[in-house]
């Protein structure tokens, strides 16, 4: 193991929850949830003051309304949270060329890589600028761990949460790890963590008085080892730069079972040209489309074609994802559709208009306006006004939308740089009300917003141990009073 902590671990706080209330001044210090709200919604984000009601991520929707029912439930706006992302790991790639994204809101640096540190103090001042630059880019707050391996960096992190700095100095990692629960180590889950506790092992300490061959014993050969490794503090792991994209999807969950087959395949139609949208953005084409079809039962089917090259046409990925649904049966409802794109390259393959369809030759475009596909366009067009999603008025100017339902839409009219704003609410097809982009946080701070992705966030912490060597700096108090929640209308709209 490096003997200087340089590894930094950086961990958003609470990322999509805090975008959304830096975004919108009425949710400040409120409880604020984001994610699916249909009945089959699961919680994405919760803001530290919502966690205080013991909502957490990945939670059911349903749950955490019981838990806080006065929070603000909100739908991800995940372009937007892209977006800030891209800066944050723009900072950085500034700090080091090894930087291993994790997810959206979270990251891996080597700064010794990078010649940005050599030792703990060094590495210590590049910390702190990186969170103050952060914070003056975006207006957010991250956390950051530092260690001599990525394993304590990002326990460190845990640690530092929320708004804070932990740094974990060499030659005192036993003594800090020795009290941790097991479940603080990585690949110890909630199945391991029991068949460990039935073996009397709850501590890291625990793990490593037992022994490497009573882990084996109990785990395996390769989990035995790598845990007990882990618990001596040893993770010769390096930050590895970011992967390259090996496939681009996207799905939907759907509230109810949809049993109609022409609705289905309108959905697929809906889902590939999404797809594209996303490919396109990345700069790429690809060759494989896959399908994917979670059914009734919850038995999930997926079907795949190859086509001879790699393309970026949504007629071409729309009639190939068609041609698959035709091969599975979706009698009794499907709950799930998705389609993706696999074997990426950054060209597209000229003329497979014409493969897509079976090798027929048409004489119109090969490829169908983005936003008016012809599935689509036999369908009538619902507005729709997901809660928290951006909309702009011709009189009001710029909000975001509280509730919606019984054919009324209720808006905030407030922008991140305002005070709280005032409600109005206003018929769904009213002609002066329409869906806009998202409003930098900070003033010039991010282009115009572009593309629908999905992301994990991942919250929450470990609780700070008393022992020796472990550094607390900066944090912020997480208020004691939350959720006087501002969603009004007569309902919302589910994701």
């Amino acid at each position: 193991m490096r003997r200087a902590p340089t590894i930094l671990h950086l961990d958003m706080d609470a990322f999509f929850a805090s975008a959304e209330q830096a975004s919108k001044p009425s949710l400040r210090g409120k409880a604020v949830i984001v994610g699916g709200l249909g009945p089959r919604g699961v919680v994405a984000t919760a803001s530290y003051e919502a966690r205080v009601f013991g909502v957490h991520s990945a939670m059911p929707m349903a749950q955490a309304r019981r838990l806080a029912p006065n929070a603000a439930y909100l739908v991800p706006r995940f372009a937007f949270y892209r977006a800030i992302s891209e800066q944050v790991m723009g900072l950085l790639r500034g700090l080091s060329p090894l930087v291993e994204p994790l997810s959206l809101d979270e990251a891996f640096v080597d700064l010794e890589a990078g010649g940005a540190a050599w030792d703990e103090e060094s590495a210590r001042l590049a910390a702190m600028k990186l969170r103050a630059e952060i914070r003056a880019v975006t207006g957010l707050t991250g956390s950051v761990g530092l260690a001599a391996s990525k394993m304590l960096a990002k326990i460190a992190s845990e640690q530092a949460k929320p708004d804070g700095l932990v740094v974990i100095e060499p030659g005192t990692e036993r003594a800090m790890l020795g009290p941790m629960s097991v479940r603080t180590l990585p690949g110890v889950g909630p199945a391991t963590g029991d068949h460990l506790r039935r073996a009397g092992i709850t501590t890291v300490e625990d793990i490593a008085e037992a022994g490497e061959d009573e882990l084996v014993r109990l785990l395996g050969k390769a989990h035995g080892h790598g845990l007990y490794a882990m618990a001596l503090a040893r993770d010769e792991r390096p930050v590895v730069a970011e992967r390259e994209t090996k496939s681009v999807s996207v799905e939907d969950t759907y509230d109810i079972d949809i049993h109609d087959r022409v609705r289905v395949g309108l959905e697929v139609q809906r889902l590939a040209d999404r797809c594209v949208r996303r490919l396109r953005e990345a700069g790429l084409s690809g060759r494989t489309i896959v399908l994917k079809v979670r059914r009734y039962d919850f038995s999930t089917l997926t079907r795949s074609e190859t086509l001879r090259g790699p393309t970026d046409d949504p007629a071409v990925v729309r009639e190939a994802a068609a041609r698959l649904l035709d091969s599975v049966d979706t009698t009794g409802g499907v709950r799930l559709l998705g389609v993706g794109v696999s074997g990426l390259a950054d060209y597209t393959q000229e003329d497979l208009f014409a493969q897509a369809a079976g090798e027929r030759v048409d004489s119109g475009p090969a490829e169908a306006p983005e936003h008016a596909p012809a599935a689509e366009s036999q369908a009538p067009v619902e507005r729709r006004w997901p809660s928290g999603h951006d909309v702009r008025h011709a009189e009001y100017g710029h909000g975001w939308v509280q509730g919606s339902g019984l054919g009324r839409v209720t808006v905030r009219f407030e922008t991140p740089d305002s005070g709280p704003g005032r409600v109005r609410t206003f018929r769904v097809e009213d002609p002066e009300l329409e869906p806009a982009e998202p409003l930098p946080l900070v003033a010039g701070s991010l282009g115009g917003g572009a593309g629908v992705a999905g992301a994990a966030d991942v919250g929450g912490g470990v609780e700070v141990p008393g022992g020796t060597g472990v550094e607390v700096t900066g944090g912020v108090e997480v208020p004691g009073e939350a959720g006087a929640g501002t969603v009004a209308g007569p309902g919302e709209v589910r994701a």
